[in-house]
């Protein structure tokens, strides 16, 4: 959401606490609890400019394409970039008091979130021109595509993801995300990857495996330490991850960095 400086590094499970950015609930310890999940890092494995005045809220690659969101009131837009020469194919912007969110590729459209309008624009996939816009209760934060199950996976800065229909918006159910059994929230700009879904925790440098048929966090990925020093004070949180079609590659980059890093993700032991 809002600018934050970037925050210490991976959130600790405090219950009831609110630590490094992460809400934490406890859940009633019991044979049945979860299995903690895989502890992961991002492995850089190159580095890409970035324009320093995107404030990201929404970052995905398709057809060749890479869709990114940018918000705050005014200056608000979504920009679609050739992802091999870089160069910029469309751009459209938010008129005030819109603050744009994440957004997702459907097919032939976008589908564009705002903050608290309550308001989904859908776009011309290669134009960006507005086709229509459709309500939707509560935040905006992030938003994905899972082709395999024909569904949107939103998220409104809780410990819920909701499941939308692509047509027509409407809520189609929700589950709540836990990790080792705890509840997470603050969850964000998202990334559907085949039957998983990963999530940015907002103000954390913690990026979050999700099975949505349970809500059950698998991994934990560590992306601290990507941004110099120098560039991490000027710049705000991580907050955007888009799979890289075909290959086990991520870009992730955040609001108003200099930088996306080409990463993957490996054990933290390694």
């Amino acid at each position: 959401m809002r600018a934050f400086s970037r925050t210490a590094r991976r959130p600790v499970a405090v219950c009831g606490a609110l630590t490094a950015g992460l809400v934490l609930a406890c859940g009633s310890p019991g044979s049945g609890a979860t299995p903690p999940p895989e502890d992961l890092r991002a492995d850089v494995l190159e580095t890409l400019p970035h324009d320093p005045t995107a404030f990201t809220q929404g970052f995905e690659i398709a057809h060749g394409t890479l869709y990114e969101s940018t918000g705050l009131v005014g200056e608000s837009d979504i920009r679609a970039t050739d992802i091999d020469t870089g160069t910029e194919l469309a751009r459209a912007e938010l008129a005030a008091p819109l603050f744009a969110e994440g957004l997702t590729v459907v097919d032939d459209r976008v589908w564009q979130l705002t903050w608290k309008s309550e308001i989904a624009i859908e776009r011309d996939r290669e134009t960006l021109d507005e086709l229509r816009r459709v309500g939707y209760e509560g935040e905006g934060w992030g938003l994905c595509y899972q082709r395999r199950h024909d569904r949107l996976v939103m998220s409104d800065g809780s410990d819920r993801l909701t499941f939308r229909d692509p047509d027509s918006f409407a809520p189609l159910d929700d589950v709540a995300v836990t990790s080792a059994g705890e509840a997470v929230e603050r969850l964000n700009e998202l990334e559907c990857v085949g039957e998983d879904v990963y999530a940015n925790v907002w103000r954390s440098d913690t990026v979050m495996r999700i099975d949505p048929a349970d809500g059950a966090v698998t991994a934990e990925i560590d992306a601290s330490g990507l941004l110099d020093p120098q560039d991490e004070d000027e710049a705000g949180v991580l907050n955007g991850i888009a799979s890289v079609p075909g290959t086990d590659r991520f870009l992730l980059t955040g609001k108003n960095w200099p930088a996306v890093f080409r990463v993957r993700f490996v054990p933290a032991a390694s």
